[in-house]
């Protein structure tokens, strides 16, 4: 039944009702682990009500993945429906350009030539051209172990380009990046005030390391306060659609449960997972805030709500789990940085009233690369071949049919590369670690060590990834090395 009223609604979009087209809601979380939803771990610390109802409210996926196990890579394929390997391994540091280029076509430009208004508010971290703005006889300064630019280095009254405005958003507000300089608010292409002091972490964090690299601040800088921020001009915006006659598509990328884990005082100490069980029950009633809105503005029945992370838990989910015995990654094996699954199998979750059934959960496999290809089949948009190249339409897999895929490559850094296929996956290196796993963690969650070429494993038996068949499966181990060579060389036979 809801396969026939998705291809109705399609219908009515391909032949120019435009009016019918849904809003669609992307909430992207940082650094959250698939143990830390509440309701696919019975043994979590922390609390997530809102998000759990969001979940009982559409479709949650067991099997849903980011691109790659840290945040630009993963934000770039979401945007863009490709593979970040095909371009680049690696984050977006400090200062760095745009990582996007200028003729590729992302989400948010092919919603807009739908006729959608669009906005990002939260972290960027695919860059801005800061060169653009950077005065001609300004200098980098040694600070600590990096070297950085200086306050005065950059004419902050310019219009800085690059970032999410040359991408297709009408508007944009964050900080960029919770962790990286410039520490101030950006708002649309401008700061929105100069920033005139060196860095210097506040508050401390309530775990974990401030991580913040050097570089000029605001004065009075306080990161406890971006995620209340966000969430209020998250808010604001979604109002300010009211009444436009134009869908809207947000992108909301949150800065937690990255570091620095910093809750506010209202919620230290509301958990019994530390200060990150502390953040990430903040972070999830700023999602119950900003879906109350959706209410409040009768957006609900019209528009579409899609939760993930760019990734799996930092590795101070290690400790975590020894002082409070919270799982972070959940059951799987790794966390973030890895390609063990636990470095890339993120919570995954699509609200639809009306077409996608509410409570149900599926196992078909999913990536955030899919996206793109799915949204353009539900707003009509006809993607040229030389976009979205990866990207797989899942539409009918959120009407209750099949997954269009049954083979995902999963990569975080340029020396090893995982294929998924079906219930296979090989890790094409000795290990999928790349963040150190403690000794004392391995041996107390019973991960062996690996001590073969590769590694293979039979996720439907083994999701933990404890029992490595490479040397019992020799024909298995080529086939997937040959689909990985082929995937790497020619591309995804995509449906569309």
């Amino acid at each position: 039944m809801r396969a026939i009223v998705a291809f109705a609604w399609l219908l009515l979009v391909s032949v120019g009702h435009a009016s019918e087209l849904p809003n669609i809601v992307i909430i992207y979380a940082d650094d959250m682990g698939y143990g830390d939803l509440g309701i696919q771990n019975p043994e979590s610390k922390i609390p997530t009500p809102h998000l759990d109802q969001l979940a009982r409210d559409g479709m949650r996926f067991t099997d849903g993945h980011s691109s790659s196990g840290i945040c630009t890579p993963s934000r770039y394929a979401l945007l863009t429906g490709r593979y970040h390997w095909r371009k680049f391994h690696g984050i977006v540091n400090a200062w760095d350009p745009s990582i996007i280029d200028d003729d590729r076509l992302t989400l948010a430009e092919m919603l807009r030539e739908r006729g959608y208004r669009t906005a990002c508010i939260g972290k960027w971290h695919l860059g801005f051209n800061w060169s653009e703005i950077r005065k001609a006889d300004a200098e980098m300064m040694q600070a600590g172990n990096r070297k950085t630019w200086p306050a005065d280095a950059f004419d902050w009254s310019s219009s800085i380009p690059g970032g999410p405005l040359q991408h297709g958003f009408d508007y944009y507000f964050g900080d960029d990046v919770p962790n990286f300089p410039p520490y101030t608010w950006i708002e649309n292409d401008r700061v929105v005030e100069a920033p005139s002091v060196p860095y210097v972490p506040h508050p401390n964090p309530s775990e974990g390391a401030a991580e913040g690299r050097p570089g000029p601040m605001v004065d009075g800088w306080q990161q406890d306060a971006v995620m209340p921020e966000l969430t209020q001009r998250a808010i604001r915006w979604i109002g300010q659609q009211k009444g436009s006659g134009n869908p809207f598509f947000l992108y909301w990328a949150w800065t937690s449960p990255h570091a620095p884990i910093v809750p506010v005082a209202a919620w230290q100490g509301k958990t019994a997972a530390g200060g990150y069980g502390d953040y990430m029950a903040q972070s999830d009633y700023h999602a119950g805030q900003l879906l109350q809105a959706l209410d409040d503005n009768g957006f609900r029945q019209n528009t579409i709500v899609i939760f993930s992370s760019d990734n799996g838990p930092e590795r101070y989910a290690f400790e975590r789990y020894r002082k409070h015995a919270h799982a972070s990654s959940g059951p799987l094996r790794g966390v973030k940085r890895d390609v063990w699954e636990g470095g890339h199998r993120v919570p995954f979750v699509v609200r639809w009233p009306g077409v996608v059934q509410a409570g149900s959960v599926s196992d078909g496999l999913i990536s955030q690369i899919d996206l793109m290809a799915t949204i353009a089949s539900i707003a009509g948009y006809q993607l040229p071949d030389n976009a979205a190249e990866d990207s797989h339409d899942q539409l009918p897999l959120l009407t209750g049919g099949n997954s269009a895929r049954n083979s995902l490559v999963h990569n975080t850094v340029s020396n090893a590369y995982a294929i998924r296929n079906g219930d296979w996956l090989l890790i094409d290196a000795p290990s999928g670690s790349v963040s150190a796993m403690p000794e004392w963690y391995r041996e107390s969650r019973d991960f062996p060590e690996n001590e073969l070429p590769a590694a293979l494993f039979d996720l439907r038996q083994d999701l933990g990834q404890r029992r490595n068949l490479y040397a019992d499966h020799p024909q298995i181990v080529q086939r997937l090395r040959a689909q990985l060579a082929d995937k790497r060389e020619r591309g995804e036979v995509r449906s569309r």
